[in-house]
């Protein structure tokens, strides 16, 4: 479908002599005709808006809100957009609305030369926008209809329901990765609008019994695997939604990965409600230990508890499990944890044989402060 749109546009440039972009909608780029490899690169040729546009992939909140000032979003003809150095607008341009059905789905960007307003658009052009607006709407409709895909991939159905929702999920995406997967927990509010999530290409709820659930699954478009900027763009704004704390899996290219990236993006959020100085938005790979204890099941009526750890996770003893976890994540240094506590010494050393008798492990034996540090961290999930 890209090369599509690129067709269209190069097509669109051929019919009126300047290189044409293509926007959606929310202002993100799609396509873009080359310049004429003939002409001069200079200030006059190069406007800085649509340079940034290319490079970024979209353009910036202020420019997409003065170019909205002249009716863009509603017009159904060409509209013409004056220069305003200004407004950082260098040249003016020529706005062809991306229409299908009414609504506007995008728009095409041509600069105008310095001679005023443009000659009246061909129909060719005017035709070619308006294939675009079906494939554009098509494209919309296939977006809005992936949630039941990503749902049935991420619950536990059958092998046969898995495989036929990753083929969908795969056709629909064309292979457009990577992506992000965010993981928003708990969430009590309805399943929001794709598209008003930015970034989002799928989202669906999860009923995950557990403190941690239920549970948002959002697939998130990203540029490359190393920049998660839209995958925390797009947690911000589900925070501001719902106030829940949100965990981000690492990348994946194919469907057959969104499994695995659920359960990390799951953990992650599990970790940050568990330690809210890891959220409220956690990657998978920075919650360090939590990575492991996260994949135990959650925690509930059900949730395995050593033994020997049981009696001090009783609400009784809650002060001598916080001694004991502080103790330990002071790697066993008794004036750290005094100062950290605000204690006396003899208070620590007193709490810690109380913790020695009710769980009968040593803490002078690397193997069972092991087992006492994990347990503890564990009942915190």
């Amino acid at each position: 479908m890209k090369g599509d749109y690129q067709d269209l546009v190069d097509e669109i440039s051929a019919l009126l002599g300047a290189p044409a972009t293509l926007e959606d909608r929310d202002f993100r780029l799609i396509a873009f005709g080359a310049h004429d490899s003939g002409s001069g690169f200079d200030e006059t040729t190069l406007d800085p808006v649509r340079t940034r546009s290319i490079l970024t992939r979209r353009s910036t909140a202020e420019v997409r809100a003065w170019f909205e000032k002249f009716g863009i979003a509603t017009a159904e003809s060409p509209v013409h957009i004056p220069a305003d150095p200004a407004a950082g607008v260098l040249r003016g341009r020529l706005c062809l609305p991306v229409r299908h059905r009414g609504t506007v789905h995008g728009y095409v960007w041509l600069l105008a030369g310095s001679d005023g307003p443009p000659a009246p658009v061909p129909a060719p052009a005017m035709a070619a926008c308006a294939r675009i607006g079906a494939l554009l709407a098509d494209e919309a409709r296939a977006r809005a209809d992936l949630g039941p895909y990503l749902l049935t991939l991420l619950a536990p159905e059958s092998a046969e329901s898995r495989a036929s929702a990753r083929a969908s999920l795969g056709e629909a995406l064309g292979g457009g990765g990577p992506y992000a997967l965010l993981c928003a927990a708990p969430w009590a509010q309805p399943v929001p609008g794709v598209r008003t999530v930015p970034g989002a290409a799928a989202l669906c709820l999860l009923p995950v019994p557990g403190p941690a659930g239920p549970r948002l699954a959002a697939l998130i478009r990203i540029r490359t695997r190393s920049d998660l900027s839209p995958a925390h763009l797009a947690a911000g704004g589900l925070l501001a939604a719902a106030g829940p704390v949100v965990g981000i899996g690492n990348p994946v290219h194919a469907p057959d990965e969104l499994p695995g990236a659920w359960r990390e993006a799951s953990a992650a959020a599990r970790a940050a409600l568990a330690r809210p100085r890891l959220g409220p938005v956690a990657q998978w790979s920075e919650i360090g230990p939590y990575r492991l204890l996260a994949a135990l099941p959650d925690s509930g009526p059900g949730h395995p508890v050593d033994p020997a750890v049981r009696p001090l996770l009783e609400p009784a003893h809650a002060e001598l499990a916080r001694t004991a976890e502080v103790f330990l994540d002071c790697a066993g240094q008794a004036g750290r944890t005094a100062s950290t506590l605000s204690i006396h010494r003899q208070t620590l050393y007193y709490r810690l044989s109380r913790v020695e008798q009710l769980t009968g492990l040593d803490l002078h034996d690397g193997e069972d402060r092991l087992l006492l540090h994990m347990s503890l961290k564990a009942a915190r999930l």
